[in-house]
């Protein structure tokens, strides 16, 4: 059963998301560029905010990668011909057009 602490913790990041909502378009510039914002920050926590890592970290740095070698790389995970720890099973939760979205994304941000 949810206590109310956490109905209205909730509550309140829901009401903060779309206040914000409407910023971040306007920063963005498009609904597209929104979109593949918020995928790419699933990435974060392992890759870095943008796909910057912090600096002698072993995780690959994700920001300046090509678009086609992301998505290749991507798709090698989804399929298991790369090896992985945890990114064969992340990589299954994205759809084509998710990861064409993330890859240009990647792809545009400076390394």
């Amino acid at each position: 059963m949810r206590t109310k602490a956490k109905v209205n913790t909730r509550l309140a990041m829901s009401l903060l998301c779309l206040a914000l909502c409407p910023l971040a378009l306007a920063q963005t510039g498009s609904k597209e560029a929104l979109y593949a914002a918020s995928l790419a920050a699933s990435c974060a926590n392992c890759h870095g905010t943008n796909g910057k890592v912090v600096e002698g970290s072993s995780v690959t740095s994700l920001a300046g990668l090509d678009k086609s070698y992301f998505a290749g790389q991507m798709r090698s995970f989804k399929t298991g011909t790369r090896p992985a720890t945890v990114m064969h099973q992340i990589s299954k939760g994205y759809s084509e057009a998710q990861i064409e979205s993330m890859a240009s994304y990647f792809s545009a941000q400076k390394k």
